[in-house]
């Protein structure tokens, strides 16, 4: 189970009355950040898909995902809070030091 502030995923859930009556996170910048943070993840094959539970590579997609989050940081420069703007450079800069080490495998 992943975890921040304010924010729960669960991996898998155990009955489909589960799913449906999970609570979703709210809608911020720092929610839509961590979502593609956690998809670049699963496509760096670091964690397993949460639908399917199975661990793939796509370095293609990983990389273009790692780049929406780089445009991201450009585009919001000087718009964010400043825990946003952390957030945003802590997890790039992890995505970034992930795939240069899952490429060099």
């Amino acid at each position: 189970m992943a975890q921040g502030k304010d924010f729960i995923m669960k991996e898998s859930y155990t009955s489909d009355e589960e799913r449906n009556n999970r609570r979703l996170p709210d809608v911020d910048f720092s929610t839509f950040i961590i979502s593609l943070y956690s998809s670049a993840l699963v496509q760096l094959g670091e964690i397993p898909d949460h639908q399917t539970g199975l661990i793939t590579k796509d370095l293609c997609i990983a990389k273009q995902t790692i780049d929406t989050i780089s445009m991201l940081e450009r585009k919001t420069l000087g718009n964010l809070a400043l825990e946003e703007d952390k957030l945003m450079k802590s997890l790039l800069h992890e995505l970034r030091m992930t795939y240069v080490k899952v490429r060099c495998l």
